[in-house]
């Protein structure tokens, strides 16, 4: 009896931990790292909303979307998502951009006006800028790299509660 009930709960560890391991392998490296790392806060006031989801290019220059589209309006405060080092403030094709780089990860901020300059530090939560005109719709593009890797900003939001494996009934 011993025994059988030793195997019951061993063989539900395994089927667990292979489960475990099948939903990390489902992300692809860099998602699942950044997934690990969901702490940025997010960086607009109000309503949490996405208008354009992030849409992974095929290849590194092919089209894509990288970022994600936050309804926002111009004057709107932007704050930093995290403790970073402001990595670039300028004009890219016409629109006012800044980037932050917070350790290993980058974010990015158009159309957003700025007065810091590059090598400032910034908290997390400090108006890094706020919304300009410029931008092909109301809102505030995010993006967030990894190195040179793009990935999706929401992977990084702290807004995504952790999912949590219960045990088995016996």
């Amino acid at each position: 009896m011993l025994v059988r009930m030793w195997n019951v709960k061993a063989i539900r560890l395994l089927a667990t931990s292979l489960l475990a391991i099948t939903v990390a392998v489902s992300f692809n490296a860099q998602s699942a790292q950044a997934l690990l790392s969901g702490t940025w806060s997010w960086p607009l006031s109000g309503q949490r909303s996405v208008l354009r989801h992030y849409e992974a290019p095929e290849r590194f220059y092919a089209p894509g979307h990288r970022g994600i589209d936050l309804p926002a309006v111009t004057g709107q405060e932007v704050v930093a998502p995290a403790d970073g080092v402001v990595h670039f403030v300028g004009h890219v094709v016409n629109r006012d951009v800044i980037s932050v780089q917070h350790g290993q990860y980058l974010s990015s901020f158009e159309p957003v006006s700025s007065g810091l300059k590059k090598g400032d530090l910034v908290e997390r939560g400090q108006v890094i800028g706020t919304v300009s005109a410029g931008s092909h719709c109301e809102c505030l593009h995010m993006g967030a790299r990894k190195g040179e890797n793009y990935l999706s900003p929401l992977a990084l939001l702290a807004t995504i509660p952790p999912a949590v494996l219960l045990p088995w009934d016996d």
